[in-house]
């Protein structure tokens, strides 16, 4: 395998075994040989359940992955074969390098054993010495934050306190490969700042497999994904169109037959293939400017045929813009819809988000106390406009993602739905840190 690939899996498949009653496991170990031996056809006491079939993919050293899917959908066995936890049915998987990983809560953990007993049991699995382990304890024990729980069995902990324990030893086993599933989401806000931190350091030179039910953290993080769905691997690419086709999918199965939702404009994504080209800027700029194009002809997005976006667009109402935004000025934005059918409790939103598809800030009708919600006629138009301050963006592109439902914000079905309704291009070097700007008074610096 070339040096340049982590992880190559040709053809993975892992079935498991489902047995009605404990009995039925001896039986299946013993009758069937017994029958052939006597010239029959063996029987089987068993049903097989493929959590996976026929994953092939790639993925090159230094990349990061995110796996998504729901529930039972193959992911967690797929990062058990990848670490060599279990074995596969069919097959075959190569792995370049050293893997950590955090499959699930304690994993390899003692309960009996105290954290620090644990952190040289967990040091060993990954190759560690016992004086290699001794010389990061330290280290260990102050990223994991536990106190003296750590000198007290891990029985007594709690999943927030197993978690840092669990996670503070991976980090500091020199992995060149990190599985993460989805273990963040217990653990509170400052220590999960603390696990992104390393997360974004390990990222410069590691390859990170990241499986999280959280579609922002996964755009966050990864550049590509894959999505899982009854042990099929149902679509490979950007980690931005395939999170917006699972959210697609998500909604048809909670709407089920009530709304069936059809792809606006379906189009075929490569793994790789970048969403928005980097905007060209000036390479000094002291002024931001942000250029609107629509992009509606072209927006993909579902829908339902009860309504359509008809229009969406920004206009500043400063009167000396002369066609620029420049962040921090005045603007309205309006999404301008036909409903098809019926309509009982209009809502229509928008989110403008970065190339990544992150959201950065947005609004709905919903929100605004006293609106009225008039019932919407079959072929009537209406509009939603939305006055706020621009913020200053960094340099890039941005999309502005627009839909309109029926319902209430807790429970509604969306119409339609247009991701990249609008482009915003933006050249400015205000902006340096962060992912917007706010316009500062006073920055200074004074001896005291």
């Amino acid at each position: 395998m070339s040096s340049e690939i982590a992880i190559r899996v040709k053809g993975l498949s892992k079935c498991f075994n489902i047995y009605d009653q404990p009995r039925d496991r001896l039986k299946q170990a013993i009758f069937p040989r017994l029958r052939r031996l006597l010239g029959r056809a063996p029987k089987s006491y068993h049903r097989e359940f493929w959590a996976l079939k026929d994953a092939n993919f790639e993925i090159r050293r230094g990349e990061t992955v995110g796996i998504i899917g729901r529930n039972g959908s193959g992911k967690s066995t797929l990062l058990q074969l990848l670490c060599g936890t279990l074995t596969p049915t069919h097959g075959d998987i190569e792995v370049n390098g050293k893997v950590a990983a955090l499959l699930e809560l304690g994993a390899g953990f003692n309960p009996e054993f105290t954290g620090r007993e644990n952190v040289f049991l967990s040091g060993s699995f990954y190759g560690l010495t016992r004086e290699q382990v001794q010389d990061r304890f330290d280290r260990i024990a102050a990223f994991a934050d536990i106190g003296e729980h750590i000198e007290q069995p891990v029985k007594t902990y709690s999943s927030g306190m197993f978690v840092r324990l669990a996670f503070a030893v991976i980090a500091h086993v020199d992995a060149d490969i990190l599985v993460i599933d989805e273990a963040l989401s217990v653990g509170d806000a400052v220590f999960t700042q603390k696990c992104m931190r390393f997360i974004r350091t390990f990222q410069e030179n590691g390859t990170l497999l990241f499986v999280s039910h959280d579609m922002q953290s996964v755009v966050n993080l990864c550049r590509n994904a894959i999505w899982l769905n009854a042990g099929e691997t149902r679509m490979k690419g950007t980690s931005k169109s395939v999170s917006e086709a699972y959210l697609q999918y998500t909604l048809q199965e909670v709407y089920g037959e009530e709304a069936i939702l059809k792809s606006a404009t379906p189009k075929q994504i490569e793994l790789d293939a970048p969403m928005f080209e980097g905007a060209a800027a000036p390479l000094l700029d002291y002024e931001a400017q942000a250029s609107v194009s629509s992009n509606l002809l072209d927006a993909q997005g579902w829908s339902t045929g009860g309504a359509t976006i008809e229009t969406v667009r920004i206009e500043s109402l400063s009167d000396d813009n002369e066609g620029i935004l420049r962040g921090g000025e005045l603007i309205r934005t309006i999404v301008r819809v036909r409903a098809n059918q019926p309509i009982e409790r209009p809502i229509v939103g928008f989110m403008v988000r970065d190339r990544l598809g992150q959201n950065l800030f947005g609004e709905n009708t919903s929100a605004i106390k006293g609106l009225p919600h008039a019932s919407i006629a079959a072929g009537q138009a209406f509009e939603a406009e939305f006055v706020f301050r621009l913020p200053m963006l960094p340099d890039g592109q941005y999309s502005v993602t627009s839909s309109v439902a029926d319902g209430d914000v807790h429970n509604n079905v969306q119409h339609h739905l247009l991701h990249d309704a609008l482009i915003i291009s933006v050249a400015s070097s205000k902006v340096r840190w962060g992912l917007v700007g706010v316009p500062f008074e006073r920055v200074t610096l004074n001896c005291i």
